[in-house]
């Protein structure tokens, strides 16, 4: 069994319309490329990182312009989207950062609201703190295509394999990683966490990207790829454009690799 699946490069701002332009651009040209299973990155909706702007223009579920899109695209092309991250109104100073599987028919078939809040000192100049307007996810999801089970992740979430070795246990042959990560993290991390992850639950990962300089000023690593159960990188875009890239995922080779090498299913409680 076969899964022709797509990762896209993008390059998000503070207009939403132009954000969801430039989506459907590189879904469509991914469909055209034979994908049937296409996921874009982190903060596909917006990339806002002033705080009294972002609830000026954020909206709940119900009325969040994303939602009614990307579930008409899947459906007009009879695809399975994965999208990244859409910030959620929760309430009036808090959203969910939440990735989305619309199904082919344009039914929402899961929701993940991001765990793992991005609170960190990466050096004397630059500080994030994610839960400053997000609240963290509790529960991870699983979804299904074509056959293949799916774990779903976003960004930070990478850094905690447990989250991860969860999924491989349940089964999941793809992990989705769609991510923002910063210039420096990106160049330094991001690489070799999504190789570890894909060699830890033999699974595959498909990671895609923000990349390059945003008009709010935030500077992300991009380099969207796709990542097989032995660890390879089958499929990469080598910089920070956006674009997108396609590989065929294959079932039969995610079990031969677990079934040679369990590691996942072998850990020991110390």
């Amino acid at each position: 069994m076969t899964l022709r699946a797509a990762v896209i490069n993008l390059r998000c701002g503070g207009d939403v319309v132009a954000n969801l332009n430039a989506a459907e651009y590189h879904i469509r040209a991914a469909h055209k490329d034979g994908a049937r299973f296409i996921v874009t990155p982190e903060n596909t909706l917006l990339m806002q990182g002033n705080t009294k702007k972002l609830f000026s223009i954020i909206k709940p579920e119900h009325e969040t312009l994303g939602v009614t899109h990307f579930s008409a695209l899947a459906k007009g092309l009879g695809v399975d989207l994965l999208i990244g991250s859409m910030a959620i109104k929760l309430g009036k100073t808090k959203a969910a950062n939440r990735s989305y599987h619309f199904g082919a028919d344009g039914a929402i078939k899961a929701r993940y609201d991001k765990i793992h809040m991005f609170d960190v000192t990466i050096n004397e100049t630059e500080t994030w703190k994610e839960s400053a307007n997000y609240q963290a996810g509790s529960v991870p999801a699983m979804t299904e295509i074509g056959g293949f089970k799916v774990g779903l992740s976003i960004c930070y979430d990478l850094r905690f394999a447990n989250l991860y070795k969860y999924y491989a246990r349940r089964g999941a042959h793809i992990l989705t990683v769609p991510a923002a990560f910063t210039a420096i993290t990106g160049e330094a991390h991001w690489r070799t966490l999504l190789r570890a992850r894909a060699i830890e639950t033999s699974a595959y990962v498909l990671a895609s990207a923000q990349g390059g300089d945003h008009d709010n000023g935030r500077a992300t690593w991009g380099r969207s790829m796709i990542i097989d159960p032995w660890g390879k990188v089958v499929e990469e875009l080598d910089n920070d454009e956006p674009g997108f890239c396609c590989a065929d995922l294959s079932l039969d080779r995610v079990e031969d690799i677990r079934a040679r090498i369990p590691a996942w299913s072998q850990e020991t409680k110390l």
